[in-house]
């Protein structure tokens, strides 16, 4: 079969490999779309991050770099495990991608599994990668999805996931009003778990197709472009000079974050969601004096079910928020390329591994 594997800083290669074997407790799912990720763009800029390189496996999968990229996937089961008998070939599913250790508690009830030591992620710490044809996952993090969601927008489930883990994290609810610091897909998936629970959304972004996105796709009641105007000063007038009860940072960078702290009221939440590479400054004379709380997130934990339900009942329609189809061959040159170079332009872009789907 065909994958895109991380090779080293700036090389990316689609080799042909073995399919993987489906084993005991394991899901074989054929790949129908994988997204690219903010992360994925990291590793090929900046990398090896998360992946292990050359050398020095992964404690859990024992696998180093070169490694089968992608971990926001979708597809229709082709085999299953022996022990596995809940799930049938034909299914269309979505993946949780977590590599984690088997005395790690996994459960319903768990939520703090995705901090556990080691803790890795299928499409970065080895195990197969949505970047490939095909993938075999254990059962416990495979999870079936209505054959209404097209598959294409499925793959979106993984970051929307991120989305709803952060917005469970702030503490937002129906009639508070959230500032997103940016338009980036999960600004854009962050503000569409927000506005389908309730919440008012302003977001602030650079980009005018950005903003547009954001309008078009209903996620945001209002959007600002922080070059024109003082972002935290229009909150206020719009709250009745209270302030956002939330924001969320969702582009590692500094002047948003300072806009983010001087736009929440008293109490306020300030959530980080995105992946700062560079330690940030914070002034905590205002953390100090407005007791803000200031909160990360990472991932999600026994979440994707809600999500999958919000988006299964049409609370969220991911459809806006594909810009782009493509296929293996064109990973780096459409794919990654316009991503880092033209990401204004581009939100989502999915791969077709097989290059069916297109």
């Amino acid at each position: 079969m065909r994958a895109a594997r991380f090779y080293d800083r700036g090389d990316i290669r689609i080799d042909d490999i073995p399919a993987p074997e489906v084993k005991h407790g394991e899901v074989g799912i054929d790949i129908a779309w994988c997204g690219i990720c903010g992360s994925d763009l990291h590793e090929y800029l900046e990398g090896p991050i998360f992946i292990p390189p050359p050398g020095k496996p992964h404690p859990l999968s024992g696998e180093s770099a070169p490694i089968t990229l992608g971990h926001e996937f979708s597809g229709v089961v082709y085999a299953v495990g022996e022990g596995v008998d809940d799930i049938e070939v034909g299914q269309h599913v979505v993946v949780e991608p977590y590599i984690i250790r088997d005395d790690v508690d996994t459960g319903p009830e768990s939520n703090d599994y995705h901090l556990s030591p080691e803790m890795g992620f299928i499409g970065l710490s080895g195990g197969g990668g949505g970047l490939g044809e095909k993938v075999s996952v254990k059962r416990r993090w495979v999870h079936p999805i209505s054959d209404n969601v097209p598959l294409d927008e499925a793959a979106l489930l993984e970051p929307l996931s991120v989305a709803y883990h952060c917005v469970e994290r702030s503490g937002a609810k129906a009639g508070d009003f959230v500032l997103v610091g940016g338009a980036g897909p999960i600004g854009l998936l962050t503000a569409a778990v927000l506005k389908a629970q309730g919440a008012t959304v302003a977001i602030s972004e650079l980009s005018p197709l950005r903003r547009q996105k954001a309008v078009d796709s209903g996620v945001a009641d209002f959007t600002f472009d922080p070059r024109d105007v003082d972002v935290a000063a229009e909150v206020h007038k719009l709250t009745d000079g209270r302030g956002a009860d939330v924001a969320i940072e969702a582009t590692s960078a500094q002047p948003v974050f300072d806009t983010l702290l001087n736009a929440l009221r008293p109490k306020g939440v300030l959530q980080v969601v995105a992946i700062w590479s560079k330690p940030a400054s914070v002034d905590l004379f205002q953390v100090v004096m407005k007791e803000i709380d200031i909160r990360g997130t990472i991932a999600y934990v026994n979440t994707h079910p809600r999500t999958i339900e919000l988006v299964e009942s049409g609370k969220i329609n991911l459809k806006p928020f594909i810009t782009g189809r493509i296929g293996l061959d064109d990973l780096i040159d459409k794919g990654f390329d316009t991503l880092i170079h033209h990401n204004e332009t581009a939100v989502k872009i999915v791969v077709s591994p097989s290059g069916r789907g297109l």
